[in-house]
């Protein structure tokens, strides 16, 4: 720590590096050589970083009296000031009272059909190629174009779609940027990617508003247009554009993220994909014969399993998309022996916690089974487990990020093989979010009815046959 806040025995420099708080060996080393409570640098800012569950409790239950959110500036402009991230107090409590229906039970069982087609004709698209595919740059379009067609429910060309990824993985990329607004500077391609989002989406509202016909679900942007208006508030074409945006955000990198992450562990880990077909055929959702039951797939029904439930939480507690969260402090408090000075900003450490949480057995072992019925590791304690927050600011779209990787679990499992196309797994990297630092290079193959590989040539004589 610096000579602010203050505590018996060893106190910690400020660290000098402007992106030290993203570094996990760097974070590490000093979390070991000072405790779960020292003093860092984010983006040319001086930070407390905080790890372990009883101190993250803290933090996160003193939202509102303790502390208050706060992302860096950058990404409150970039981001919008109508955004559910950016809103504090009661703005902050009705904007979730209003989105929280997007993500209900019954919109999640309205998407399901939907995402398991977007899902389906993606696998398929990968298996058609003849070379093999970057994972995590092919994931993150798969995570867009479930925000823009599913989630969203907008009609936008093919062409104007890629662009508009394209624009999109420039914002995205600078969201976390110096906030300096000078010529060529991140911040600058930041704004200039929001502006042509904004016009974008703006296109696409007023389209989707003028044609209502032919729907057969209400997607999120339906939900909350009529949710704001349920709750006495009609929401401006300006908070419309941004509540999009945010949708959009929240459903894109952190979810390619983890979709990588699962494909990879599947990979590494033969034996788990092979249990979560055993399962899948106790639940008739895999023949016996191998090939995939006919028909969509229903949230009961995806409720019922319960290790391809115990695999997505392994794969979000050891490959945590993003390292934590940030806060401003109220009023001055005591953590962990410190005093946290007013106005001084916090970062909770989600990564870290889940490293050191003592109710984890080999916390660097992919092992699904930790959150069996039989062994429940994470029973004791809701805050050695935080993978989406927690809190009054509990990611609101984690039943919707769940949905989508149990579907993508399955789909994987019952109709696609698929290997890895480099000797070796790449490395990690933890910025902007965690994710391979090559993509990850997969080679997909179809199946046929047997679940035997069907190889390129081989497929393109089947469609050949009439």
């Amino acid at each position: 720590m610096s000579a602010d806040p203050q505590k018996g025995g060893q106190v910690a420099p400020l660290l000098s590096s402007p992106c030290a708080a993203l570094g996990s060996g760097f974070q590490s080393s000093r979390r070991e050589k000072y405790g779960n409570v020292f003093k860092t640098h984010l983006l040319g800012r001086p930070l407390i970083r905080v790890t372990g569950a009883e101190n993250v409790r803290k933090i996160l239950m003193g939202e509102h009296h303790l502390v208050s959110t706060e992302w860096p500036r950058s990404a409150r402009m970039l981001l919008g000031p109508n955004t559910v991230a950016n809103s504090i107090g009661d703005i902050h409590r009705n904007k979730r009272k209003v989105f929280s229906k997007v993500f209900s039970h019954e919109a999640l069982e309205s998407y399901l059909p939907k995402i398991q087609l977007v899902i389906q004709d993606t696998l398929r698209a990968w298996s058609s190629q003849p070379e093999a595919i970057n994972v995590y740059q092919e994931a993150q379009k798969l995570t867009f174009r479930m925000a823009i067609r599913v989630l969203l429910g907008f009609s936008i060309p093919e062409e104007d779609l890629g662009h508009l990824f394209e624009v999109y993985q420039q914002f995205v990329e600078n969201v976390f940027s110096l906030p300096v607004d000078l010529p060529f500077s991140g911040y600058r391609r930041g704004i200039q990617a929001r502006q042509i989002l904004q016009k974008g989406l703006e296109k696409a509202i007023r389209e989707k508003l003028q044609c209502t016909q032919g729907k057969d679900y209400s997607d999120a942007l339906d939900i909350l247009i009529e949710s704001s208006k349920e709750h006495g508030k009609e929401m401006t074409m300006q908070e419309l554009k941004d509540g999009t945006l945010e949708l959009i955000f929240a459903a894109y990198a952190t979810t390619a993220s983890a979709s990588t992450s699962l494909i990879m562990q599947l990979l590494k880990h033969p034996a788990v994909l092979e249990k979560l077909r055993e399962e899948l055929r106790a639940q008739g959702i895999l023949h016996s014969g191998g090939c995939p039951c006919e028909g969509t797939l229903r949230l009961d029904m995806l409720g019922g399993l319960r290790y391809l439930d115990c695999v997505i939480k392994e794969v979000m507690r050891l490959f945590t998309p993003i390292s934590g969260g940030y806060r401003t402090v109220l009023q001055t408090f005591e953590l962990d022996g410190f005093q946290i000075p007013k106005g001084w900003s916090v970062m909770y450490s989600i990564r870290d916690t889940h490293d050191t949480a003592p109710v984890f057995k080999d916390v660097t072992v992919f092992d699904p089974d930790r959150f069996s019925q039989a062994r429940s590791e994470d029973k004791d304690g809701r805050f050695h487990y935080l993978p989406f927050g927690g809190g009054v600011r509990t990611c609101l779209g984690k039943h919707l990020a769940k949905l989508f990787l149990k579907v993508l679990a399955v789909e994987l499992a019952s109709t696609s093989r698929f290997e890895l196309a480099t000797r070796t797994f790449p490395r990690i990297t933890l910025v902007p979010v965690l994710h391979p630092v090559d993509g990850l290079s997969v080679k997909f193959f179809g199946l046929d009815s047997n679940q035997n590989k069907i190889l390129p040539e081989t497929e393109a004589m089947l469609s050949a046959t009439v």
